[in-house]
């Protein structure tokens, strides 16, 4: 009969059971065998175990010549196969005589001519082999050498059945330990002293480490894990600890530390192991890894955060830090950046930064970068996403003090795109080392779209609340700036309809001279309107070839010298002896033409006007003109640069004046790659211009 680990043999032999070769010791049968030989004063003594169907030559004492290479034998051709038939002991007196002993015996091969074997069993009661003695003349065996064979085979018995339950406790362990180690939970046990008897690989792989023994008077296992909410475990925190207490834990969550990874995130179930009295034999937990699962909630909070972050902001400057924060608080980066492209300067401005409380010891965010420099220049210049594993190993893509003092290790730039056009970078850091994630770049990509859609949309608005106001104030215009000019017109010509000829001789050259200083005033007005509505459409013609920025400057200052009367505004010019950059020379001296123009206009008597160039590193010339006159009123300069907009001083001075210089001015720079500001001087109008040196077409 078959029993668990074993096989039966089938056919004829169904009671013969197979047994493994290292099922007894070589040396433990050459022993048996032996102990038989001596005890029986037999030549001879042998251990033969069943293998399938084959007798296999266990162990032996002076063993024949025959006999040294005889290996596996079909057990029907031997006489130990007529003890397993039968199951009972074999004594034979003399081979040549006995019927039983089969034609091709091996002890004929070895002129053997008694026999005395006995059956050994295994714990079951199976035959498993025979143990015997062999005489090599004609024997009675007494039935005190029968029985000393007898106690033998028992002996052998008794080892068989211990290294097979050994073998059989260690196929289960093995089955065991590969079951355990294909689960995806990781799962520990220990025993009532609290020692370790069972931990698979996904444990280990979970926490990165094998815990230490149970020492006396202490803990069950302690693997390194944390509250869900950072917080280290005490001693009898630890879920083993707990489950030792006797406690059943269900959906316990607790964080498990890698060296140098984010802490995975395990859900633990646990409990005390006892016996049927209730005693107890140890505890076991199991631990699932839900890791991917936390992250893919994270990443959908992360995406709800900053939806929110956007539609709350009403610029950029107010939605950078709260896109930021949104994305370091949800996905566990320790610092971020958001970073904006100023094109005429060919750099990127800092325009929002955000760190993890507490995380980063010490982090300098500069004011700007150029194109290609650090990991945000780097995703800048090639359009693409930027992920370091750990900057302490990779390019110098961070000053080495900066990457020191602050722990950084990963980081991630991502470009803000519209369109073809790249408006900025988000780039976020971690003080973990962190391989590449498809995942998590195809999330932080969809938020830098977001950005790049917010800061279009904020500019689109922006135009059309600029153009809401243009409409009132092109009405004002109509109604004020071309009608004065038009019912001057039409009131001279009807003067000069209405007069004498003596009053046309004394009057007429005056009457005329006023209807073509308004006429040339309407003219400009209009011309000012088409050429505006041309550079909007583009439809204006700008060419970029190279023009002497300094000598343009110097020949719009010496014009506005000559409309000067006596000492009533100084103008002042710094600037170099050259400096040429890609410009339209006729729209660049309109530009300076209007800027220093308002300048002299604004300022009293006695005031001063200046008009500084220079060179801002290799990519960017400068161009500040500046004067002190009655200024801008603060909560008008975000409407400055509006079409047809002039400021409440302007008007209550009756400072004359289209209010479409500066949107002119505006368009001819943009059409340049260029921008235009308003300073804050502490007194006056300073408008700032910064043009590329290098050609960007």
């Amino acid at each position: 009969m078959a029993t668990t680990g074993s096989t039966a043999v089938t056919g004829t032999d169904a009671d013969w059971v197979h047994v493994s070769r290292r099922s007894l010791s070589q040396d433990a049968a050459d022993r048996l065998a032996e102990l038989a030989a001596r005890a029986t004063g037999a030549p001879t003594g042998l251990v033969q175990l069943l293998e399938g169907r084959r007798m296999l030559m266990s162990g032996g004492y002076h063993l024949p010549a025959a006999w040294a290479d005889l290996g596996a034998i079909p057990a029907a051709s031997t006489l130990a196969g007529v003890i397993l038939d039968s199951g009972c002991p074999l004594v034979v007196h003399d081979v040549l005589d006995d019927a039983r002993v089969p034609p091709d015996a091996p002890v004929r091969q070895a002129d053997a001519r008694a026999y005395l074997g006995y059956p050994v069993r295994s714990r079951t009661g199976a035959v498993v082999g025979v143990c015997a003695v062999v005489d090599y003349t004609p024997r009675d065996w007494t039935a005190a050498e029968q029985s000393v064979v007898g106690h033998a085979a028992e002996v052998c018995g008794t080892f068989v059945a211990e290294r097979e339950a050994l073998e059989n406790a260690d196929r289960h362990r093995r089955f065991l330990d590969a079951v355990l180690d294909n689960l995806h939970d990781g799962v520990v046990a220990c025993d009532a002293a609290g020692r370790r008897v069972l931990i698979n690989a996904p444990m280990l792989r979970f926490t990165g480490r094998t815990p230490e023994p149970f020492a006396s008077g202490g803990h069950p296992l302690d693997f390194g894990l944390r509250h869900a909410d950072g917080r280290p475990m005490a001693p009898d925190d630890t879920p083993l600890s707990r489950a030792f207490a006797g406690e059943e834990l269900h959906g316990l969550e607790v964080l498990a530390d890698s060296p140098m990874q984010r802490p995975r995130v395990l859900l633990v179930d646990g409990q005390p192991i006892a016996d049927a009295s209730g005693e107890r034999l140890g505890a076991v937990i199991a631990l699932q890894d839900v890791t991917e699962l936390k992250r893919t909630e994270r990443f959908r909070d992360c995406e709800l955060a900053v939806a929110s972050a956007l539609a709350e902001a009403a610029s950029a400057t107010e939605a950078g830090p709260r896109v930021l924060e949104a994305v370091v608080r949800t996905l566990g980066w320790a610092h971020a950046e958001l970073w904006l492209v100023d094109g005429p300067g060919g750099v990127l401005r800092a325009a929002a930064h955000w760190s993890a409380p507490g995380s980063v010891a010490a982090m300098h965010v500069p004011d700007q970068l150029a194109y290609g420099q650090g990991i945000s220049g780097k995703a800048w210049l090639t359009g693409e996403p930027v992920w370091i594993r750990d900057l302490a190993d990779g390019e110098a893509l961070l000053p080495a003090d900066t990457i020191e003092t602050s722990q950084l290790h990963a980081a991630l730039a991502i470009p803000v795109r519209s369109g073809d056009d790249t408006l900025g970078v988000l780039a976020f850091f971690a003080e973990v080392v962190e391989d590449p994630e498809d995942a998590l770049v195809a999330l932080l990509a969809g938020i830098a779209a977001h950005v790049g859609q917010f800061l279009e949309r904020r500019r689109a608005e922006d135009l059309e609340l600029q153009l809401a106001r243009s409409k009132d104030e092109y009405l004002a215009l109509i109604g004020h700036e071309m009608r004065t000019p038009l019912t001057s017109i039409s009131a001279y010509t009807s003067l000069l309809r209405e007069a004498t000829p003596a009053q046309l001789t004394a009057d007429g050259p005056a009457l005329l001279e006023v209807i073509d200083r308004n006429t040339t005033l309407l003219r400009g007005i209009i011309d000012d309107l088409l050429d505006l509505a041309a550079l909007d459409t583009g439809h204006a013609t700008v060419q970029l070839t190279p023009c002497d920025l300094a000598e343009v400057v110097r020949e719009a200052a010496d014009a506005a010298r000559a409309s000067l009367t006596g000492d009533s505004i100084t103008l002042r010019v710094d600037a170099p002896e050259s400096l040429v950059l890609p410009g339209d020379r006729m729209r660049l001296r309109r530009v300076l033409d209007n800027l220093i123009g308002n300048g002299i206009k604004y300022s009293p008597d006695g005031g001063e006007v200046t008009v500084t160039l220079a060179a801002d590193g290799d990519y960017v010339a400068e161009l500040v003109v500046a004067d002190r006159g009655i200024g801008i009123p603060p909560d008008e300069r975000d409407r400055l640069f509006s079409r047809f907009y002039r400021s409440s001083r302007t008007r209550d001075r009756a400072i004359p004046g289209s209010g479409l210089g500066l949107a002119i001015s505006r368009a001819i720079i943009e059409r340049h790659h260029g921008t235009i500001a308003l300073l804050n001087p502490d007194s006056g109008t300073a408008f700032q211009i910064r043009l590329p040196m290098n050609s960007t077409e």
